[in-house]
């Protein structure tokens, strides 16, 4: 039976880390259903941070981050980690929740590619946090969960965001004309990408040589 989920499930559950960076030391861990109170806290606190760059819900953004909106959000995304199509990680920065790294939309077979993203509490924001979590996640993608490439978007207005991707190596294919209903609009939005072949080592090590991150 552990065999069996191995081979279905690579990389889940997992926990990542530590790095360094100038805010603290950096995790990633599973989402666990008693992080209810401090995901809606940092999200009611940081709307104006996080809402523009955010797909568009329903309802108030009161109601979709209210502590009552975790449990259903939680059970979701470990059944779609469970079946082996998303790794939903928290971020943690000494032992202290601070954002979500999540993996999404894994496909197997010939593609072996998912996408990544990413949010982090504003008072984390320009410490290296992102760029941190995002290093252990792309590590991550290319080692236990099998990945060929990995893919994200981010809107052209977006440059802090654009920074930390280009920093982990992501390179630019493409712009995405109103790609996505964003903050109550349709978005264009920046596709980026990267393969396997193109992490020399690992992500981590780089950004380690690069002086963005530190190693215990």
């Amino acid at each position: 039976m552990n065999v069996f989920r191995a081979t279905q499930h690579p990389g889940w559950p997992a926990r990542l880390g530590p790095v360094r960076c100038a805010a603290g030391t950096v995790t990633l861990r599973p989402v666990r259903l008693r992080d209810a109170a401090a995901w809606s806290r940092i999200r009611l606190r940081d709307r104006a941070y996080l809402e523009p760059w955010e797909p568009t819900g329903r309802g108030a953004w009161e109601a979709r981050n209210h502590p009552s909106n975790w449990p259903p959000l939680w059970s979701s995304l470990k059944a779609e980690a469970r079946r082996g199509a998303m790794v939903p990680l928290v971020i943690e920065v000494d032992g202290r929740f601070g954002g979500q790294l999540t993996v999404g939309n894994i496909v197997r077979g010939a593609l072996r590619s998912a996408w990544i993203g990413y949010w982090v509490a504003t008072d984390l924001s320009g410490k290296g946090v992102a760029t941190a979590a995002l290093g252990l996640g792309l590590d991550h993608c290319f080692g236990p969960v099998g990945l060929h490439r990995v893919e994200a978007t981010v809107r052209p207005e977006n440059l802090a965001s654009q920074a930390v991707l280009r920093n982990a190596g992501f390179r630019e294919e493409g712009l995405l004309r109103r790609y996505l209903d964003v903050d109550g609009a349709w978005r264009d939005h920046l596709l980026v990408a990267m393969t396997v072949e193109e992490v020399a080592g690992t992500v981590v090590d780089r950004l380690a040589r690069d002086g963005r991150i530190f190693l215990p």
